[in-house]
């Protein structure tokens, strides 16, 4: 097995299908929201067997598509149902703005868990995140996944001073709707490599205190490889926090990330990508760069990186 000397591996891959997205949300791109014209992304043949080989090399657990905002990737269905076959957990992460007409058509082709990303429950409070209006229309892709049977989970970011009134709202729409909620720390990366980055920051314990406001928990012991701790109501709805910046999780991160290019990255501290798409006829040179991505990890915390989230999924 592709091993560190700290015993972790690869189990987990994401896969970046684009670097476009039609959101502009402030923890990933600077200043005002800018229509970007698309880079060169690898088409659905190229990349599911890119995607196939590194699982017959890792023998993969999950599959995660991301971008960029993937649902503007073209060739995404038929890329879905392809990694269908390999009867690997996929699951996808979306802005939601455009899942209320494309729900049926993912759950067809065997989509079976999203996470989508909402920042705020307030109309004003997600145009401000978001650089656009747009939270009906993410509402109705909610409402749609749920329909088809998609699992869906949430994401929020919190950010002090811009959103982090909206963390009791948030959880309390989760909760009408049954579905989990994870709340995101704010991580050092693109133009939060900086020292914007203290100004913003929303801590997992500021979190914790503005639901104990009004709702009693207890922790949930966190499963090896997590990236979230979970707490549970006394009512039993469960909810976790990605504390990247608290309570790291690199002491056991599985994670692999391969870009729209046909690129890894073993860590998102790690600037510098490994290209893979020459290798793939050659089992020993594959290996060899799975082994040196794995150097990219780090040991204890991640460090921040000038890597934008739309441009590697996060």
């Amino acid at each position: 097995m592709i091993a560190d000397e700290h015993g972790r591996t690869f189990k987990t891959l994401r896969v970046s299908l684009t670097n476009v997205c039609n959101f502009g949300c402030t923890y990933c791109v600077e200043g005002e929201i800018v229509t970007q014209k698309e880079s060169v992304s690898l088409s659905t043949i190229p990349l599911s067997n890119i995607i196939e080989k590194l699982h017959n090399v890792l023998d993969l657990e999950t599959i995660r598509l991301t971008g960029g905002e993937p649902t503007l990737y073209k060739g995404l269905i038929p890329l879905i149902a392809e990694i269908s076959k390999l009867n690997i957990p996929l699951k996808m992460t979306s802005n939601g703005f455009l899942l209320s007409k494309m729900a049926k058509d993912l759950a067809s082709a065997g989509l079976k868990s999203i996470n989508i990303s909402l920042d705020a429950i307030s109309p004003i409070t997600f145009e401000k995140m978001a650089k656009r209006k747009g939270l009906s229309q993410v509402l109705d892709g909610i409402d749609a996944c749920l329909q088809e049977g998609i699992q869906v989970k949430l994401n929020s970011v919190i950010m002090k001073g811009l959103n982090d009134q909206e963390v009791v709202p948030l959880f309390e729409y989760a909760k009408s709707k049954n579905i989990s909620i994870r709340y995101l720390e704010l991580m050092r990366m693109g133009h939060l490599f900086s020292n914007k980055f203290d100004e913003y920051f929303f801590s997992q314990n500021e979190i914790l205190n503005a639901l104990q406001s009004k709702y009693s928990f207890t922790e949930v012991n966190r499963i090896a490889s997590a990236t979230a701790n979970y707490w549970k109501t006394s009512d039993g709805f469960l909810f976790g926090i990605i504390a990247n910046e608290t309570e790291p999780f690199c002491h056991d991160c599985d994670r692999l990330r391969l870009d729209s290019s046909g690129n890894i990255f073993g860590c998102l501290s790690e600037n510098k990508s490994i290209a893979i798409s020459d290798l793939l006829n050659d089992d020993q040179l594959l290996e060899d760069s799975l082994r040196k991505a794995l150097l990219h990890k780090q040991s204890i915390k991640f460090t921040g990186s000038k890597l934008t989230m739309i441009g590697i999924g996060g």
